[in-house]
């Protein structure tokens, strides 16, 4: 299966674009946003899971890393409300379930096998810190040789200057409503933008938006 799998094409998806696909687990359902394999793939991933759902034990071959978009995501090592991120390094396992049910972005297979970090923060109660440009504030959550992850809220009427983006970005828009010279992404929008991509993003209305960059040489 290839889904959005020419990582050299900008690509988009918003709300109104989602198709939910059942997954091999009852009451799991998966929102597919760039995929390059079946069953076991390099996978971004919207999943939304019912109440009382749980999916079965495996083993992350890749690495696994997800945010907590809504609800509560459990497996053995606890439970993990929205707005925790979490990243589970190649060979880690787990056999994941939600008692009031969950929707998580996940993102599997793409861990380099030097990139050992295991840990979760919870991104309500992390603090923070001025960003490079006025009206932003970012929440780093990774960094590691060609990728860095973090969140980047920014106040109504930010504007950032013109830049090209090495290595590509990623974006996921969380809250309001992220802008650039190409379109409005409402909350809930992906988008995913080349190696040396440009643009030059605004948000009138402000946002939080989860943001990965240097992954997409």
């Amino acid at each position: 299966m290839r889904i959005n799998a020419d990582f050299t094409k900008r690509a988009v998806m918003r709300p109104e674009d989602y198709s939910w696909k059942a997954s091999p687990s009852a009451g799991v359902e998966r929102m597919m946003l760039d995929r390059v394999g079946k069953e076991v793939a390099r996978a971004t991933t919207i999943v939304r899971f019912a109440p009382e759902s749980s999916f079965e034990a495996h083993t992350h071959d890749g690495g696994e890393e997800y945010l907590v978009l809504e609800g509560v995501f459990s497996d053995e090592s606890g439970d993990y409300p929205a707005g925790t991120y979490v990243r589970n390094p190649i060979g880690t396992s787990h056999k994941p379930h939600t008692r009031e049910g969950c929707t998580i972005f996940v993102k599997l297979h793409q861990f380099a096998e030097d990139d050992t970090a295991h840990f979760h923060v919870d991104t309500t109660a992390a603090p923070f810190h001025p960003g490079s440009g006025e009206g932003l504030s970012v929440l780093p959550l990774h960094s590691a040789p060609g990728e860095n992850v973090a969140l980047v809220r920014w106040q109504p009427g930010t504007r950032f200057n013109h830049h090209s983006h090495w290595g590509g970005e990623e974006i996921l828009v969380l809250e309001g409503v992220f802008q650039d010279e190409h379109g409005d992404y409402p909350a809930g929008t992906w988008l995913r933008s080349p190696h040396l991509s440009e643009h030059t993003p605004r948000s009138d209305e402000g946002c939080l938006i989860y943001v990965k960059t240097g992954h997409l040489l």
